[in-house]
């Protein structure tokens, strides 16, 4: 190391100026510890406050105790029993609070809790389903109420009504067109 950067490396450590730090390292031989020890002597700069160091792995303190910290991880991680659990609970809380409803013509005719229309569809869902979709086109409509925000099932729901409406249309336009066309070429043929 050259003169130089002993200059500055005192000037950092001693907090004192270039000149000061140029004129003890000419006095000590150009000797860093010696310039230092001076400094401190001639009451030109504090010495360093008390400082431990220690190998022991108890006093180091920027170690991260690794047992500790992978369980900590383990608490805030959820589990898939725990996140199971949860949606269950949900799907319980769900259906226990909002009811299925059956409507035609605008009149309830039967309103049931969500979590037997649940059972219901489970248990029968080869008769349920077939049963469901054709009441729609009877103009039967279902609907949901209860304490949940429901809104979007009941968007489905009407947005069920309303295909079933445009295909009762459809089949309607159609057997219309059957029965002119069955009248015209009866005209015909007389």
């Amino acid at each position: 190391m050259d003169n130089l950067e002993k200059v500055e490396k005192l000037r950092e450590r001693a907090n004192v100026s270039y000149e000061e730090a140029k004129a003890a390292l000419e006095a000590n031989n150009w000797d860093l510890l010696d310039a230092m020890v001076a400094l401190e002597k001639a009451g030109r700069t504090s010495s360093p406050g008390q400082q431990n160091y220690s190998t022991s792995y108890d006093q180091q303190t920027e170690y991260i105790p690794v047992v500790e910290k992978v369980k900590e991880q383990q608490a805030h991680q959820p589990r898939l029993g725990k996140t199971i659990g949860q949606a269950v609970r949900n799907f319980i809380r769900i259906c226990r609070d909002n009811s299925f409803c059956i409507n035609h013509k605008d009149e309830n005719i039967v309103r049931i809790p969500l979590l037997a229309a649940v059972v219901i569809l489970l248990l029968s869902w080869k008769i349920s389903i077939p049963v469901m979709l054709v009441a729609l086109l009877f103009g039967v409509r279902y609907s949901f109420e209860g304490k949940d925000d429901l809104e979007k099932a009941n968007a489905f729901m009407e947005s069920a009504g309303a295909a079933a409406e445009s295909l009762k249309e459809g089949f309607r336009s159609a057997s219309e067109e059957n029965a002119r066309k069955r009248e015209q070429n009866q005209e015909t043929q007389e």
